[in-house]
C-alpha cells in the first residue's frame, strides 16, 4: 500500500456495523500482509471530509509516514506499523491515517448532511449524505459523467487507486468478482487519484484501464478532489455508498472478494426490506470496445539472446510469449492466448498477463504475474510446466511465518532461513527474473522484495528486503520480519546484472538499486531516493545529471551493457543510460511526450528493455510495439516488424442458451393470431416487440438488441427449427418485429420470448441500463383470427 503525500483528513467513526455485518478486510499494504479471513475489522460509517465542488489543489510537502520514513531503532510501533516482535500475518497493517488534516485542508468545506433518524436495529444509524462525484477532469468506460442520484437503488463501491500501485492492481480482480456476483445491486466506480505526474493524464489512465481490463467507470481525479472529499489517505482504499445515497463506510488496503461478499450478503437484505433497491443491471461503454486490434497487446518485457539469435516477448495482454529472431522474423508463439494456468504443449498452455523472462540454454523461465506463478518453458520439447507458486496471491513475504509460535515472555524463535517448497509456497506478483549461477532471482513486486530459488527447485524465499515498501540501503535480509535497519524496496520491476551485482529497477521509488550476490555485502542505490530523510516514494522527475541530481519517474526496465545500465524510464517515455561508477544519467532516446515515431524517437510508457548484437530492444508497452535502438549507429531508433503475427484466436465455444434467470417476467393473456406471408411467400406468425423507454432515455446504438424464443411444449404450429437461437438485430431498437415460420397452419403454441436491450440517459449522462424482459404468451394460430401480430409490450423503468 502506498501512503499519500496529500493532506490527511480525519476519519472519525460515528457508528460501527453490527458484528453480523463485520467487513473482514485484507490489508495488502506493507508491512503486514494478511491471509484471507484473518483479523476481521468493521466497516464503519465515517465522517468523510466535507467539501465543496471546487476544492483547492493543496501542494503541501510529503507527510512523514511509516511507509516511507525511517524511525529510531527504539521507536515504538504505531498503529500504522507491525509490532517489532511480529510472529504471524497478524502484524498490524498500515491503516489509513487518523491524523487531523492541516488547518487549511478543508477551508472551503461545506457542512455535511446527516441522515434522518433510523430504527434502533438499522446497522448504519449515523450514516451521512454522500458527497457528489464532481471534481474529476474526465471519465473513462462511460459515455459521460455519473452522479450519485443516477445510481439510486445501488450500492456504490468507490475504489481509490493509482495505476502504478501493485496493491491497487491486486484489488482489481477482487472487484471484478464482486461485479460478477452482484450485477443488479453493486456498481463499482474507480477513482484514479494520481501519484505520479504522468498518471494525471486521462489518455494514460485509459491505457491502464485497458491494460488491466477494468470493466467499470473510472474518474480521472487528477487534482485529488474526490480523494479529499472521501477522506482517503493512501492507495488502495474503498468507500461504500448505500442505495439511498448515504456514505456508510470504508477501509484501506487490499480487500478480498470474500470480505465484500460477506458484507453484501448481509447488507442487501436490509435495504431490500426497506424497498430501496433498484435491480435493473447497468451497462457501461468500455474503452476496450473501441480499441483497435493489434498483433501485440501491451507487451511487458522483452529478452534478446545474441547466442541463439532469438527474441522473446511477453505479449502480456494476449497472455502468451512471442518468439522471433533478432530481426523480427516470427518463429513461434507459446500459449493459446486465453487467461489460464494450464501446463502442456505450446498450443494448449495458458498464462495470465506474464511479465519477466530469463533464459538458460533451452529453458525459458517466465514470471506468470497475475497467476502468481513461475513457469518453465522447455524450448526443445515444446512444453510448459509450473515450478513455483500456488495459483493464488501469496499473502506473506515470509514463508513459514504462520508456523512461528509466539511465546511469552521474550521474542519468538524464528527459523534460520525463510524458505518454503516452491509448489507449496504462495508468491506475490513476480515481475522480473534473472539467472545467476545455480539460482533464479525474482523481482517480487507484491511484497517489495527480491526472492531466490535454486534452479533445482528445492526451495524458494526472500533474498533481500525487509518487506516494508521503501527505498532503504543496508544488509540484505532481517531475521525478524519487517525489522528496521535492513534493505527495503518499493515494487521492484526489472532486473539486470554484471555478474557481481543484481541491478533492480525499483519503480515506486523511481530508483535503480544494486543487490550484491555476496551476502556479506549490502544493498546500495545507484541513482534514486535512498539519500532522502523522508518522502522517498514521492520524489521523482525527469532530470539527467550526476548523483543526487538524477531523477527518474517509475522506471520499470533495466539492462547492463559494458559497464553501463540502460533504463526504460517508463513514465518519462524515455530510454536513459546510467554510468554506474559516476552515478550519472543521460537520455539517449525519447522526449518525455508519448508518441511512436522513430525520427524523432518517441515512446509511450516503455516497460521492458534488453540487449543483443549492438542493439537495445524495448517493449514499448502502450504502443503495442517492439522498438530497437542501434547503439553503434548514433542510437538510431526503429520499429521492429513481425510479419505474420496476429492476435490469438479465442477458443471456439458453442453458443449457450441465454439465461432467463433475473429477467423481468411479463405474463401475457392468450393471443389469437392469423398467419401471414413473408417476402419469400412463407407462412409466418409475427410478434411485435414494443419496449417503451422512460422519459429522458434513448436507445444505446453501440450495444446489441437481441432475442431468444423458446417453446414450452414439444410440438406446435411454430417451426421448431427456427426456435432456440439467439438472434441479434442489425440495428439496435426498442421496437421491432419477429417473423416466425409455421410448420402447420393452426394450433396452440405457448412460447417464452427473452429480449435483451440497452438504453442510456439522453444528454451527457454516463448511465446505461440493461433491460432483460421475458415475455410468456400462449399463442393460438387460427386462419380467421382478427389480429395479424402478437404485441409484446413492456414499459421500462
Amino acid at each position: 500500500m502506498v501512503r499519500s503525500s496529500l493532506p490527511r483528513l480525519s476519519l472519525s467513526a460515528t457508528a460501527v456495523l453490527a458484528a453480523a455485518l463485520a467487513f473482514t478486510a485484507l490489508f495488502g499494504c506493507s508491512p503486514g500482509d494478511r491471509a484471507a479471513g484473518e483479523n476481521p475489522t468493521v466497516i464503519a460509517a465515517a465522517k468523510v471530509a466535507p467539501t465543496t465542488d471546487n476544492d483547492k489543489d493543496d501542494k503541501t510537502a510529503p507527510e512523514t509516514n511509516s511507509a516511507t520514513d525511517p524511525e529510531p531503532d527504539d521507536a515504538k510501533p504505531t498503529n500504522d506499523e507491525p509490532t517489532e516482535d511480529a510472529t504471524s500475518d497478524e502484524s498490524a497493517p498500515q491503516r489509513e491515517s487518523n491524523e487531523p488534516p492541516p488547518e487549511d485542508a478543508a477551508a472551503e468545506d461545506a457542512p455535511v448532511e446527516d441522515a434522518p433518524a433510523e430504527d434502533a436495529d438499522f446497522p448504519f444509524p449515523n450514516r451521512i449524505k454522500s458527497p457528489s462525484l464532481d471534481g474529476g477532469v474526465g471519465w473513462i468506460n462511460t459515455a459521460g459523467p455519473i452522479d450519485i442520484k443516477d445510481l439510486k437503488g445501488k450500492f456504490v463501491v468507490l475504489d481509490f487507486w493509482t495505476y502504478c500501485c501493485i496493491n491497487c492492481i491486486h484489488v482489481l480482480p477482487e472487484l471484478k468478482k464482486l461485479e460478477r456476483a452482484y450485477p443488479k445491486n453493486v456498481v463499482v466506480i474507480g477513482v484514479h487519484s494520481a501519484k505520479f505526474d504522468t498518471e494525471k493524464e486521462t489518455k494514460n489512465i485509459e491505457e491502464a484501464v485497458m491494460r488491466y481490463e477494468i470493466e467499470h467507470p473510472v474518474i480521472n481525479d487528477a487534482n485529488s478532489v474526490l480523494f479529499r472529499k472521501f477522506g482517503a489517505t493512501g492507495w488502495p482504499a474503498v468507500r461504500i455508498i448505500d442505495p439511498e445515497g448515504y456514505f456508510i463506510g470504508g477501509e484501506g488496503g487490499e480487500i478480498p472478494f470474500e470480505a465484500f461478499d460477506a458484507f453484501f450478503k448481509r447488507a442487501i437484505p436490509v435495504y431490500a426490506k426497506r424497498g430501496s433497491l433498484e435491480e435493473t443491471p447497468l451497462h457501461f461503454e468500455l474503452a476496450a470496445k473501441k480499441a483497435a486490434s493489434t498483433p501485440l497487446r501491451f507487451p511487458g518485457k522483452v529478452l534478446a539472446d545474441e547466442k541463439s539469435g532469438r527474441l522473446f516477448i511477453t505479449d502480456s495482454n494476449h497472455n502468451r510469449i512471442v518468439v522471433t529472431d533478432l530481426d523480427g522474423k516470427l518463429l513461434e508463439t507459446i500459449g493459446n492466448g486465453a487467461i489460464g494456468r494450464a501446463d502442456g504443449d505450446f498450443a494448449t498452455a495458458s498464462f495470465d498477463h506474464p511479465q519477466g523472462l530469463a533464459l538458460l540454454g533451452d529453458t525459458l523461465y517466465v514470471a506468470d504475474t497475475e497467476n502468481h506463478l513461475l513457469r518453465k518453458v522447455h524450448l526443445k520439447t515444446r512444453n510448459v510446466t509450473t515450478i513455483a507458486g500456488m495459483g493464488v496471491q501469496g499473502r506473506s513475504p515470509w514463508p513459514g511465518l504462520d508456523k512461528v509460535e509466539r511465546t511469552l515472555p521474550g521474542e519468538p524463535e524464528y527459523p534460520e532461513r525463510w524458505v518454503g517448497k516452491p509448489r507449496e509456497t504462495g508468491i506475490n506478483s513476480p515481475w522480473a527474473l534473472w539467472v545467476h549461477g545455480p539460482d533464479l532471482y525474482i523481482a517480487m513486486a507484491g511484497p517489495h522484495q527480491i526472492w531466490k530459488m535454486p534452479l533445482d527447485e528445492g526451495e524458494i524465499g526472500p533474498y533481500a528486503g525487509n518487506g516494508r515498501e521503501d527505498i532503504v540501503d543496508g544488509p540484505l535480509l532481517p531475521k525478524r520480519p519487517y525489522a528496521q535497519g535492513f534493505s527495503a524496496f518499493a515494487q521492484p520491476s526489472g532486473l539486470a546484472s554484471d555478474g557481481t551485482w543484481l541491478y533492480v529497477a525499483d519503480s515506486e521509488g523511481s530508483s535503480i538499486r544494486a543487490v550484491p550476490f555476496d551476502p556479506k555485502k549490502e544493498v546500495e542505490t545507484v541513482v534514486g531516493t535512498a539519500h532522502l530523510p523522508a518522502g522517498r516514494l514521492f520524489e521523482f522527475g525527469d532530470q539527467d545529471g550526476t548523483g543526487e541530481e538524477v531523477k527518474l519517474q517509475h522506471a520499470l526496465g533495466v539492462v547492463h551493457v559494458d559497464g553501463l545500465l540502460y533504463v526504460a524510464d517508463t513514465y518519462n517515455n524515455k530510454i536513459k543510460v546510467i554510468d554506474i561508477k559516476k552515478k550519472s544519467a543521460n537520455t539517449i532516446a525519447g522526449d518525455a511526450k508519448p508518441g511512436k515515431t522513430d525520427d524523432p524517437p518517441t515512446f509511450d510508457e516503455p516497460a521492458g528493455i534488453s540487449y543483443a548484437a549492438g542493439k537495445l530492444y524495448v517493449a514499448d508497452t502502450n504502443n503495442h510495439l517492439i522498438r530497437t535502438i542501434d547503439l553503434k549507429n548514433e542510437n538510431r531508433v526503429a520499429t521492429l516488424t513481425i510479419e505474420g503475427l496476429k492476435p490469438p484466436t479465442p477458443p471456439k465455444t458453442e453458443p449457450s442458451k441465454p439465461s432467463f434467470d433475473g429477467a423481468t417476467i411479463v405474463k401475457l393473456d392468450a393471443a389469437t393470431v392469423r398467419p401471414t406471408k413473408n417476402a419469400a411467400g412463407q407462412d409466418i406468425v409475427r410478434l411485435s416487440v414494443r419496449l417503451e423507454l422512460p422519459p429522458g432515455w434513448k436507445v444505446n446504438e453501440l450495444a446489441p438488441t437481441s432475442y431468444y424464443i423458446e417453446a414450452t411444449t414439444p410440438s406446435g404450429p411454430l417451426d421448431r427449427t427456427a426456435l432456440g437461437k439467439l438472434v441479434t438485430l442489425e440495428k439496435p431498437s426498442a421496437s421491432f418485429d419477429i417473423e416466425l415460420p409455421l410448420s402447420t397452419a393452426t394450433g396452440d403454441d405457448p412460447v417464452k420470448v427473452l429480449v435483451t436491450h440497452y438504453y442510456c440517459q439522453e444528454g451527457e449522462g454516463g448511465i446505461c441500463k440493461i433491460a432483460s424482459v421475458a415475455f410468456e404468451v400462449p399463442v393460438k394460430v387460427l386462419a380467421d383470427a382478427k389480429d395479424e401480430s402478437v404485441e409484446l409490450k413492456r414499459a421500462l423503468e
